[in-house]
């Protein structure tokens, strides 16, 4: 096949197809001749870029133009049915595609029962999102899962139906829609590489519908799951061993890369690609306005491979990428791929996923706050943080899963730094087990064989804050606070979209209650999911209280980021300042210069005025931060745990 006969096939289906759609659709087309003129338009326009992933990835199926035919109506019926409040957010989005890219924005994540109770409770939240400074609103998984392990809502048995608990899918658009008149943007997660063993599909493929047994990989002896084990890593070994299950009730083994009640979708089924396109399509007609992509490394399977990160999963991205386009434009994809540094940024695409988490980051901050120093950090931020035009990362310190080390080997090799070794000793610092060590967090998936493991914590037990209060004093609590505000003052400046773990603001700390509850008790990642604290959010009021230092300092930073329009201007410029402790980088373009230096010890340091004179800022200067005017000498001091946002006085 020549290079441009994909593209005269698919010209040539659109051509044979678009009949029969224009006959389907005419009472709309008629009603709504701009809306559906609109519809063709951008399918006119992405249509071939979608037929060419989907011709590679289920070409040689007998009925892959039935297939076909089937999404084009799916993606005509969802806009159909899409409201014109969101059809005009679809044309807005369209004009300033690069919307989410303005130093304006701010995300906030958690828990709807644990924050507020159910939907409504988020719905009387709202004044206090605006308070903090939200514009981004993620909300974890919230639809009908399994009672008891859930695996905290990612075993999802309806992608339409809210959990009863939490109210109804009319209240959540409605949730929507209020958030978005108020400036808050929705996220939810799209778990698409597996559901739960509850959900429809899977409930039929267990009473022995072949139709949607085809849905998952399921195999009747171990021939098929040893094949495949011989080149897989286990995710979660305390779970069970391997990728595969065996249910006893229906004599199979069924594909569980997670955990044995969330069973892997078959890709290979093109009716499965289907219809997961039209889930995703109906909640983006909820009003959901970016999808976080769930174990996107995970979703395609090929026999001798690791089946992470294959080509046909980035495909995946990209053929959902196009559908969104053409009967969702407002959509935008978040990649969650805690995998390799490099294989992270390979998802991050504006044909992929216009937007990232930034493992790599996180991981590092930690590691700069075990160490005191900022080399790795400074090394692997230099030559990782850029990404290709149209995206952004997200830029976090924790959020509702553990933390993992994934930084490079090759990065930390340059360094002189034995990976393995160090990821040793990281896991004992960070559960108090190394001599000397400020964390309090808990080992989780600990695999004896590799000798691998994560570590869950809140950010406050992790910083510190948690021994300080039960074990220290008033100094160790301070530097505890300066830690926290330390790190989530990179995630605010260095540029992309910070992303606040709710609860952070105020100094939650572990929960240790969790053990007693069944459903809990083997995850310890439910330790930093503890329910809200009315307390601590009625001490964040005053400046005195641990909560209050903690909340007014990082309301302070979230006002200078919003006044700072450089920071969301092209990419920071990493600096060398001269100090293994201290790790810099530089906002800047013709009209304005800042150096943001950020001390991660717990001791005074220094850095040296040649550094300020080689980022062109002269005496006297301002901290932007604090307001401090500070005048020449041959260096500048920095106390422990201290943040500058230096600029010339003008």
């Amino acid at each position: 096949m020549s290079e441009h006969e994909p593209i005269f096939l698919a010209q040539r289906t659109l051509e044979r197809l678009q009949p029969r759609l224009e006959t389907e659709f005419s009472a709309y087309a008629a009603q709504n001749p701009r809306a559906w003129g609109q519809f063709q338009t951008r399918l006119k326009q992405h249509f071939p870029r979608l037929f060419q992933i989907l011709l590679h990835l289920y070409g040689n199926q007998y009925d892959f133009f039935y297939h076909i035919e089937v999404l084009l109506r799916l993606m005509a019926h969802a806009w159909t049915a899409r409201d014109a409040e969101l059809q005009a957010l679809d044309a807005a989005r369209e004009e300033h595609p690069n919307w989410f890219q303005s130093h304006q924005m701010l995300g906030g994540v958690c828990y709807t029962d644990l924050f507020a109770g159910n939907l409504a409770g988020i719905r009387e939240k709202i004044p206090y999102f605006k308070t903090l400074g939200l514009t981004i609103l993620h909300l974890m998984p919230l639809f009908k899962s399994p009672e008891g392990e859930n695996d905290g809502g990612y075993a999802i048995s309806s992608y339409r139906e809210v959990d009863p608990r939490l109210g109804t899918m009319e209240e959540l658009r409605a949730l929507a829609k209020e958030l978005r008149a108020e400036g808050i943007s929705l996220v939810l997660d799209f778990v698409f590489n597996h559901t739960s063993s509850e959900h429809e599909w899977a409930v039929k493929a267990r009473a022995g519908n072949p139709v949607y047994q085809d849905y998952y990989r399921m195999y009747p002896n171990r021939q098929m799951p040893d094949a495949y084990e011989a080149h897989l890593r286990e995710i979660f070994p305390d779970e069970h061993p391997g990728a595969f299950t065996y249910f006893d009730d229906i004599d199979q083994w069924v594909w569980t890369t997670f955990h044995s009640n969330q069973w892997d979708l078959n890709y290979a089924n093109p009716e499965v690609f289907n219809q997961m396109a039209n889930e995703m399509l109906f909640l983006a007609n909820q009003g959901v306005e970016v999808l976080r992509l769930d174990a996107v490394a995970f979703i395609w399977k090929e026999l001798g491979t690791t089946c992470e990160n294959l080509p046909e999963a980035h495909m995946l991205i990209q053929a959902f990428n196009a559908i969104a386009r053409i009967a969702a434009p407002a959509l935008l994809f978040k990649s969650e791929a805690i995998v390799h540094p490099d294989e992270v940024a390979k998802y991050i695409h504006s044909e992929e996923c216009q937007l990232s988490y930034n493992p790599l980051l996180m991981a590092l901050l930690w590691n700069s706050l075990a160490t005191r120093e900022v080399d790795l950090l400074h090394y692997s931020m230099s030559n990782r943080f850029a990404l290709p035009p149209g995206c952004a990362w997200v830029n976090y310190v924790r959020c509702h899963d553990d933390i993992g080390w994934t930084f490079s080997d090759e990065d930390a090799s340059a360094l002189g730094i034995n990976a393995f070794d160090h990821r040793q000793f990281l896991n004992a610092f960070f559960t108090g087990v190394f001599e000397g060590s400020f964390g309090r967090g808990l080992p989780f998936q600990e695999n004896p064989k590799t000798r691998d493991a994560r570590i869950s914590g809140t950010c406050a037990s992790l910083a510190g804050l948690e021994k300080a209060i039960t074990e220290e004093t008033e100094v160790e609590v301070d530097i505890a606070i300066r830690r926290i505000l330390l790190i989530h003052n990179v995630i605010l400046s260095i540029g992309g979209i910070p992303l606040i773990y709710l609860g952070d603001e105020v100094g939650t700390l572990n929960d240790y209650s969790y053990r007693q509850n069944p459903a809990k008790a083997d995850d310890s990642r439910w330790v930093h999911r503890p329910e809200a604290d009315p307390e601590l959010y009625a001490l964040s009021t005053d400046e005195s209280t641990i909560s209050g230092k903690i909340f007014h300092g990082l309301r302070n930073l979230i006002e200078l980021r919003k006044s700072t329009p450089i920071i969301q201007q092209g990419l920071p410029e990493f600096i060398d300042s001269g100090n293994p402790h201290v790790f810099a980088y530089r906002h800047a373009d013709e009209a304005t210069n800042i150096l943001f230096l950020n001390n991660f010890s717990d001791q005074p340091q220094t850095v040296s005025n040649n550094v300020l004179r080689l980022c062109n800022l002269a005496f006297p200067l301002v901290d932007m931060v604090s307001g401090t005017v500070i005048n020449g000498d041959s260096v500048l001091s920095l106390a422990p745990c201290q943040y500058l946002w230096l600029q010339s006085e003008s």
